[in-house]
């Protein structure tokens, strides 16, 4: 797309399309949170409108939502996405006829109880999946929440999507949160489509949903496999089939987690490695 090329797609950097839920850590009375993703979406009478809009070829004028009629009430703590438009101090939608927009996850939330089982707000951590110092080896350790202000990740596991990666189980569901551009593609395939339809389809790295490709300008360009009429999820994945460390440091980590919380279960697994990140099992 010319979206793509203005955004200099032939020198971004290529990361792994992870398929879980967006989340966003920003402050919330006075302290590092993490945020759930919320899309402010039309009413019915809004959408019928904007729907008729969209199919009348012959009005040519651009649409014009009344934002305060047009659209479903939200949480008073919602707050707009960073990147959406502004008209008269009101938040406008996307082409869609979205607006993009996160909450807060308060703790014990029951709407949001898998997000709210990734983080501990009390010591100020989240558990975080990402590469360990050494090749080839993930690991999943409590990360401050401090040191992922202002950044977007996507939750996955048991409970999120119908859990592509094989995390966890109904008795023992796991979740962890994801950095977006965590995961760096190391052999990309050239941008053509059937380099890149035989990149997903034979080699292992390709077992991904889709490519995200990070351009310098901060733009994100991508690439789902469905875009290429390839099936999405697989019996094996890339991510699922790599093995993990658990890193917890216990002793540096002075705090008792619940009894029943997933930092109480991992902290109970420190050090220990599992030939792929979906072999990893709780003791009843």
């Amino acid at each position: 797309t010319g979206k793509a090329l203005e955004a200099d797609v032939h020198n971004a950097v290529p990361t792994e399309k992870v398929d879980g839920t967006c989340c966003y850590v920003t402050t919330y009375k006075g302290q590092p949170y993490l945020w759930a993703r919320l899309d402010r979406k039309p009413t019915k009478q809004g959408e019928k409108r904007f729907k008729r809009f969209l199919y009348s070829l012959e009005d040519c004028k651009e649409f014009v939502w009344n934002v305060e009629e047009d659209f479903k009430p939200v949480p008073d703590t919602w707050i707009p996405a960073k990147d959406i438009e502004f008209s008269n101090g009101n938040p406008l939608p996307d082409e869609n006829g979205h607006m993009p927009g996160w909450v807060p996850v308060e703790k014990n939330s029951k709407q949001y109880c898998w997000h709210s089982s990734v983080v501990n707000y009390e010591a100020g951590i989240a558990l975080v999946l990402k590469h360990h110092a050494d090749p080839g080896l993930l690991e999943i350790s409590p990360v401050p929440l401090s040191e992922i202000l202002e950044q977007t990740l996507e939750l996955i596991g048991t409970n999120i999507n119908a859990n592509p990666y094989g995390l966890g189980s109904k008795k023992h569901p796991i979740h962890l949160l994801v950095p977006h551009g965590a995961f760096e593609i190391k052999n990309p395939p050239a941008l053509k489509q059937n380099d890149i339809l035989s990149w997903f389809e034979s080699c292992t790295e390709g077992k991904v949903e889709g490519i995200v490709w990070h351009c310098n300008d901060g733009c994100l360009i991508k690439l789902h496999r469905h875009h290429l009429g390839l099936p999405w999820p697989l019996a094996e994945t890339y991510l699922n089939s790599q093995p993990v460390v658990i890193s917890f440091n216990r002793t540096k980590s002075d705090y008792d987690f619940e009894p029943k919380s997933l930092f109480h279960h991992f902290s109970m697994l420190d050090g220990q490695r599992f030939d792929r990140l979906k072999d990893i099992k709780f003791d009843a």
